[in-house]
């Protein structure tokens, strides 16, 4: 396929293994795109959208994921603007774009003219990991749910949603679409949740995506009533160590600048900041 303006064109199986070398500069950073090749081999009938290569001199030297979410991965901001300008000429088809700080805010610089108001942007956003057992006692109570779990579950996957994003995920008929999708992530024993005596579902978390070198976690969520009695950071602590374990070697999130209490636990459990991220909602 003949590259495009700025050495742009979009990538396929035959460049899968250019694009893991490309991920691999910062496995845990970009773990979501990472995933994503593994699981679709670059194949765009199963990406849902499209990966574009940058390519200087025969190398590739940055990617953009472009699909629900639109992900700048290794790219500075001259390669993020030229991805923005590629990204003009088709008009916004993408939910979210989020990666790391400088190549986002390039590119929302570049396209915020012609994609129109964000509904929200959170800027420097910290990226976290954790290398190594948590420094906290896991919570003994947190376990893998399952398909029986889904009524206590699901819930509470809407309210964090909601209360995260600003908008229920119920919303335009998505309530079958997102029910799916917490369904999967308990058949690959990517969800975690404690239960109190009654069954009432007291904290959760998942597992977003995993390679090799990392997993990334979404989803934290205590119930209202119960914030600030340590859950979350025992929680996370079980999360993690499970996480550690069966899954990935690395254990990763990012997490709202804003979000004191939150990064309070992550610090408690043994989190360390190696980047930032921002994201920006439409």
């Amino acid at each position: 396929m003949l590259t495009t303006r700025h050495g742009i064109r979009p990538l396929g199986p035959a460049d899968l293994a250019a694009f893991l070398e490309l991920t691999g500069r910062r496995p845990v950073v970009n773990v979501f795109a990472d995933y994503r090749a593994r699981t679709t081999r670059l194949e765009p009938r199963w990406l849902g959208g499209e990966v574009w290569g940058r390519w200087l001199g025969g190398d590739l030297v940055a990617a953009c994921h472009v699909g629900a979410n639109l992900v700048p991965i290794e790219a500075d901001e001259d390669d993020a603007r030229a991805f923005a300008e590629r990204a003009q000429a088709r008009g916004r088809t993408v939910s979210t774009i989020v990666g790391p700080h400088l190549p986002v805010k390039a590119f929302w610089d570049q396209v915020q003219g012609a994609w129109g108001q964000a509904r929200d942007i959170r800027w420097q956003q910290p990226h976290l990991e954790l290398v190594g057992a948590p420094r906290l006692e896991p919570d003994p109570l947190v376990r893998r749910t399952t398909r029986a779990d889904l009524d206590a579950v699901y819930p509470a996957c809407v309210a964090m949603y909601t209360e995260e994003v600003g908008v229920s995920p119920e919303v335009g008929g998505g309530a079958e679409l997102y029910r799916a999708r917490i369904l999967q992530l308990m058949s690959k024993g990517w969800s975690f949740a404690r239960f109190d005596d009654d069954g009432r579902l007291l904290f959760k978390a998942e597992v977003a995506c995993a390679t090799p070198y990392a997993a990334q976690i979404q989803g934290v969520y205590v119930a209202p009533d119960r914030r600030g009695q340590g859950l979350a950071s025992h929680g996370m602590a079980a999360v993690a160590d499970l996480v550690r374990r069966e899954v990935a070697p690395v254990v990763s999130l990012y997490v709202n600048d804003w979000n004191a209490a939150a990064r309070r636990a992550y610090e408690r459990v043994g989190f360390v900041e190696t980047a930032r991220f921002s994201t920006v909602m439409f």
